[in-house]
């Protein structure tokens, strides 16, 4: 009856995107969260309630749903299950060691530092604050300093002066994710703009989305754009680099490559080896959307051209409070700012509780260039209200 089996860790908003893509190729999917009704659950086939950082629940959900692929879509995994499991025989969406490698910053980031040599900021681990004193002694300031395990740029922060670091350490473990008390101090590069680059792994080779831009506050994503105007050379060096630590990390499906870009190179800055949040603009931007190629990736099949269909971008819809009772309105106002011409999207996702800067939905539009769509889509985003009861 199905393609395959498919057993989801995590169940965000891009879970769910994956679910809807997954499903739509015949696959049977059973999504995982440490919280019900989250929005991947709510399309999936079934789903499991647990900590992905609970040994004996993670095991114990893959052998009694026995899938084909286990699919990460977190970072906060007890990743050497997935290497058991693995290594007897099941398959781990790209592979247990890219799941463990990019887990933590520290460890992807000496992937691509030192084992590839790629370009990227000077850094230094810290596991206090007499450390962390130390690294910003080595990197300069300004710096960031942020968790080696987070998401969504939780715990990061930029210290520009000295006075700043502790707040900063302070901030960094209140917000980190796991239980390694670690952060990194690294360089602040001033670039010109901050680019994702999707890189596709397949059998038959890789292959790689158009750049997109984005702009972030907290560390977390609030704009994305595609295409992004770069260089030859200077695309030329990102896919490169791109593509030598998807080949280093193995497996098939999407990789999120982030780069900063400055006037003169491109800096390695951190990867997730799987659909990435400012990639939603290819919802709207592409034939195939960065969920389309990772499922196909995943199943082994074809995919003959990644094409953007003109310019496009998204703008996040948040939350402003803590609340378990609210309502979404504005929906209609929003998709009234597209045109005949250039059209307009908003994906709600069904999030069942709101936080302080909880991302509830993305706005998609379409412009005559770039700048034009992220004004459409930031008008759209604006227009969504959340009414707290």
């Amino acid at each position: 009856m199905f393609t395959a089996k498919i057993l989801l860790l995590g169940s965000g908003e891009l879970g769910k995107e994956f679910v809807i893509a997954a499903k739509r190729l015949g696959c049977e999917v059973i999504a995982c969260d440490s919280y019900a009704n989250a929005p991947a659950m709510q399309v999936a086939d079934a789903a499991e309630v647990f900590s992905m950082l609970d040994e004996a629940a993670l095991r114990a959900a893959i052998a009694k749903h026995k899938p084909d692929f286990i699919v990460p879509e977190i970072e906060a995994i007890r990743t050497e299950v997935l290497h058991e499991f693995e290594d007897a025989g099941l398959t781990v969406v790209p592979s247990a060691r890219a799941a463990t490698m990019t887990m933590n910053r520290d460890r992807i980031r000496e992937v691509a530092a030192t084992e590839l040599g790629l370009r990227t900021s000077k850094y230094r681990y810290a596991e206090s604050l007499e450390e962390v004193k130390a690294g910003a002694e080595h990197t300069g300031l300004p710096c960031v300093i942020k968790p080696v395990m987070s998401s969504s740029g939780k715990g990061q922060s930029t210290v520009r002066t000295a006075d700043e670091l502790e707040a900063a350490w302070n901030y960094a473990v209140a917000n980190m994710r796991g239980d390694r008390k670690k952060v990194i101090v690294e360089e602040f590069v001033a670039f010109e703009y901050e680019i994702t680059l999707l890189t596709v792994r397949t059998r038959d080779g890789v292959l790689f989305c158009e750049p997109i831009g984005h702009r972030q506050e907290r560390g977390d994503y609030q704009e994305s754009w595609q295409p992004v105007a770069m260089t030859d050379r200077l695309l030329a060096d990102a896919k490169d680099m791109a593509k030598r630590v998807v080949d280093n990390l193995g497996g098939y499906g999407i990789f999120g490559v982030e780069f900063f870009v400055t006037k003169d190179e491109v800096v390695f800055s951190e990867l997730s080896p799987r659909p990435h949040d400012t990639g939603m603009v290819t919802l709207l931007s592409q034939n195939l959307s960065e969920f389309e190629l990772h499922a196909r990736a995943i199943l082994g099949l074809p995919i003959p051209s990644i094409r953007v269909n003109g310019p496009t971008a998204s703008a996040v819809i948040l939350a402003d409070r803590e609340s378990e009772d609210f309502a979404i309105e504005g929906l209609a106002d929003a998709l009234k700012v597209g045109t005949p011409e250039f059209d307009v999207d908003v994906r709600l996702f069904g999030k069942p509780t709101t936080r302080k800067n909880r991302r509830m939905g993305v706005a998609l539009a379409a412009g005559a260039t770039t700048d034009d769509a992220r004004e459409r889509a930031l008008k759209a985003a604006s227009a969504v209200t959340i009414r707290y009861n």
